[in-house]
């Protein structure tokens, strides 16, 4: 045997070891689950079939963690502002906090309204349905996250709930111009992610990262970029974080997230001048003044995802409950405290297991990351939620996030694009000079000047030598196409992509043909 294949050997070992070891804990909870609610719901009709939902809700709860909350930290991770220990310790307390906190005491059972509940009478067939749909959108999530493709949980549950739904009530039983609406997001949510974390990323390069005095730039913007990521997030989590515990509308959370704004600049102000004084006049040192900002960001976006998506792990398990009991279908349903902390453990424990491979792949393996970028995608991932609330418009914060990162990447691919092609036509002006010193400083001089003043840079040193670099346009879409460099992963784009595009018809398929079994199993003879 080769010490090459021992070693692969031996990493396969290592790997499978840890493998087998967090299916042992993924099962353990999953037990432990069936034994908590055995004990809670004794006596009660059908108990059974509430204690296997109860598990299928707890699988559900884990893959959102393995999946989903990727997206509030893996830039924060990418970055390098926090630990991937940290962001899953941090995930794992803001997530639990915010579905214990604020997640609610009552939720609707048919999520986003797309199916009519009206058209299932029979408590039983509702039970199966939602059954078969949470099954769907766990089993689809587990599928998904072993691929390393971040998708929609929402999506996931929306699908399950339509196949099953079709397949208990026929086609008309679904509302077709809400999932219109669902589908449209595929577009709006990452378009609009990725044009906002671009919009900012433009402008922190123009005002701070592109001057020839960082530090002075950044002691007059940076305060004001943490002002208004304070505004931005007190919002969000007042529109949607905290939306079951404090109903305002969006003005009043305007005016208390600008209040604390202007609370937030008057802080930062110091701060940042004092960090200022021990860092260099570079693009690293303006990097660590996002640091705590990204910290914060990680912490909020991830209480605000436990308040408002633990509704998707428990939402359905909610409704099977309230339909067993009541023996009813509602379109309401309240949440037993014991559902609740099904839903907030079951996330921690899927983020401390799985959540690494996601948080890796949003944070690093679509495109390289550093604390402003983050910031931006950051921003990017609240304003969005705010403006499409206000619009009514339908969005995955999962795309707006990974929308976020692609749009950071692409306009780091046009700034790098630019510069190298600036660069090289310096270089090709001082072709006939002997004395490379000149070169050198004239890319040392183009590389300080401001971002809005490098066409005029290039322009006055043609003027000077009285000569215009001989390119044309074929010439220069060549030297475009040259020192083009894709610094997004166009494979993960695509995997992305696709996997965004199946969540909904791939979880329905599979809810449909669950329910069949279901039916089949539970229907007597």
């Amino acid at each position: 045997m080769t010490m090459e294949s021992s070693e692969a050997r031996k990493g396969f070992l290592k790997l499978s070891r840890g493998d087998v070891i967090r299916l042992a804990i993924s099962i353990s909870f999953i037990i432990g689950i069936m034994l908590y609610v055995k004990s809670q719901v004794f006596g009660i009709p059908n108990s059974m079939t509430l204690i296997f939902a109860s598990m299928v809700g707890g699988y559900m709860a884990v893959n959102i963690g393995a999946n989903d909350v990727a997206n509030n930290v893996g830039p924060a991770v990418g970055s390098k502002a926090i630990s991937l220990t940290g962001a899953i310790v941090i995930a794992g307390i803001f997530e639990a906090a915010g579905a214990l906190i604020a997640g609610g005491s009552v939720v609707s059972t048919i999520k986003k309204g797309i199916i009519d509940p009206n058209m299932i009478g029979n408590p039983d067939v509702f039970v199966w349905l939602m059954l078969a749909a949470l099954l769907a959108a766990a089993i689809w999530l587990n599928a998904a996250t072993m691929l390393g493709a971040p998708v929609s949980t929402t999506h996931s549950i929306v699908g399950g709930v339509l196949g099953a739904g079709i397949a208990a009530g026929g086609f008309g039983i679904a509302n077709w111009g809400t999932m219109g609406g669902i589908a449209a997001s595929w577009i709006i949510s990452p378009v609009l992610g990725g044009l906002i974390a671009a919009g900012f990323l433009y402008f922190i390069e123009r005002q701070v990262i592109h001057q020839k005095d960082k530090l002075a730039a950044a002691q007059k913007i940076i305060p004001i970029l943490v002002g208004i990521m304070a505004w931005a997030f007190s919002v969000y989590l007042i529109l949607k974080g905290l939306k079951k515990l404090w109903k305002a509308d969006f003005l009043t959370a305007s005016i208390v997230g600008l209040l604390i704004a202007v609370a937030v600049v008057f802080i930062a102000r110091p701060l940042v001048k004092k960090i200022s004084a021990r860092i260099g006049n570079d693009r690293e040192g303006v990097n660590e003044m996002f640091i705590i900002p990204l910290i914060f960001s990680a912490a909020l976006l991830s209480f605000a995802h436990g308040a408002n998506d633990v509704a998707n792990a428990i939402g359905p398990l909610a409704a099977i409950n309230d339909a067993i009991v009541s023996g009813s279908v509602n379109s309401k349903a309240g949440i037993p405290i014991w559902v609740m902390i099904i839903g907030a453990i079951g996330i921690a424990v899927g983020l401390a297991l799985y959540g690494p491979k996601l948080i890796k792949t949003v944070g690093s393996e679509i495109t390289e990351l550093d604390k402003t970028r983050a910031y931006c995608i950051a921003m990017a991932a609240s304003i969005t939620v705010i403006i499409a609330t206000q619009l009514g418009l339908p969005v995955s914060s999962t795309h707006i996030a990974v929308g976020g990162v692609f749009g950071v990447g692409f306009l780091r691919e046009y700034f790098e694009g630019n510069m190298a092609r600036m660069s090289a036509e310096i270089k090709e002006h001082h072709a006939d000079d002997t004395d490379p010193s000149l070169v050198e400083a004239s890319l040392l001089e183009f590389e300080s000047t401001p971002l809005k003043d490098k066409g005029a840079f290039l322009s006055d040193l043609k003027a000077q030598k009285k000569a215009v670099i001989g390119l044309g346009k074929s010439d220069r879409k060549q030297m475009k196409a040259v020192y083009r460099e894709e610094l997004v992963k166009r494979s993960m784009v695509y995997k992305i992509a696709a996997a965004w595009v199946i969540t909904v018809p791939a979880s329905g398929l599979l809810a449909a043909i669950l329910y069949y079994m279901i039916r089949g199993i539970m229907m007597p003879y």
